[in-house]
């Protein structure tokens, strides 16, 4: 009996802590609700994942959220089974800047992740661009070809002023 109660306190304890844990305007109660409504835990290594992902303004690439984890949390492994399930559960996006490395940014429930990035071809720098002016061009596409759900990706390359 005593077991139970501790538990559940437990439970209750860690609920409270999750929800008032925000970065970014998202917090840990609807991460933690949104990983769980699938069958899934918060563990260690996807709530450190998680907050990396919060704190940064930019996609990331597995390789830089291990680097900022602190040593020893997970090995490479984990962090890369980890970002995939987050990625199929909708919960990070998938960006590629045509260099071969897969980068991750995290998704507020029922954003699709779109925007664009404009991106430095020699220091890697990444810019978010929130406007997008293609949707008219969406549109006639779809009209001209006769399909359905037309869409995009669109990313900037250039030099950024610390490359100059």
């Amino acid at each position: 009996m005593l077991a139970k109660a501790a538990s559940a306190c437990g439970a209750t304890c860690r609920k409270a802590k999750e929800a008032y844990f925000s970065v970014n305007g998202m917090n840990f109660g609807d991460l933690a609700h949104r990983l769980r409504r699938d069958a899934r835990k918060l563990t260690a290594p996807r709530r450190a994942i998680l907050e990396i992902l919060q704190r940064q303004a930019h996609p990331m690439s597995t390789k830089e959220i291990f680097s900022a984890l602190p040593k020893g949390d997970c090995d490479l492994a984990t962090v890369y089974r980890s970002v995939h399930l987050l990625e199929s559960m909708g919960m990070v996006k998938r960006y590629d800047f045509g260099d071969g490395i897969a980068r991750f940014e995290l998704l507020e429930e029922g954003d699709d992740g779109h925007h664009h990035h404009l991106v430095c071809t020699r220091c890697a720098e990444v810019v978010e661009i929130d406007e997008c002016f293609t949707r008219d061009l969406e549109e006639r596409i779809a009209s001209r070809s006769g399909f359905k759900g037309v869409t995009h990706k669109l990313e900037f390359f250039g030099v950024c002023p610390q490359c100059q």
